[in-house]
């Protein structure tokens, strides 16, 4: 696969034709959630979190171990090949890291046998520690998201980076929590 630079050109804003162009980029921006002009890391946190209530019914930790693993892989190749065609090194269009991140917060933190009601205040507060630290970047979170910037696998992964450090700072609140 050849690398293409980034250049410091004006960089494309992805719109549905965008979209449907090639199947990276209906992965990477989230099967449209990265189109939305307004915050399309939480519209891309909330599809994870309805898309994950609705495959939880049907997905145990086998099957969501290996669709964890396989959407990670796939989703290194397609937040490349989209970041390279956007000419940036980390769009905000690209959502797939949040929603592949948020689904690994939910499938630890949602209890197996927890009343609905408890699983929606758990889920909850796992959105907003997730958004938090993915928005605001504190401390590691910041760290990682400054280190891995670049082309080709480490570029790649540098769009993951700082969502992986996310999401376990936001299992570390909730380990915390539950200790406490």
């Amino acid at each position: 696969m050849n690398a293409v630079t980034v250049t410091a050109h004006a960089p494309l804003r992805p719109d549905a034709r965008f979209l449907w162009s090639h199947p990276a980029h209906l992965v990477s921006l989230g099967f449209g959630c990265g189109l939305s002009p307004v915050a399309p890391g939480t519209v891309g946190t909330l599809w994870a979190w309805l898309s994950f209530v609705v495959l939880d019914r049907w997905l145990g930790d086998l099957q969501w171990a290996v669709l964890l693993g396989v959407a990670l892989l796939v989703g290194l190749w397609a937040g490349q090949t989209t970041a390279r065609r956007l000419a940036q090194h980390d769009p905000s269009p690209i959502v797939w890291d949040e929603i592949i991140c948020f689904w690994w917060v939910l499938w630890f933190v949602t209890p197996a046998h927890a009343s609905v009601g408890s699983v929606l205040w758990t889920q909850a507060a796992a959105f907003a520690w997730f958004r938090f630290f993915d928005a605001v970047k504190p401390g590691p979170v910041g760290w990682a998201d400054r280190r891995f910037k670049g082309e080709g696998w480490r570029g790649a992964f540098g769009i993951y980076a700082d969502d992986i450090v996310a999401a376990f700072c936001t299992l570390l609140v909730f380990a915390l929590w539950r200790a406490w």
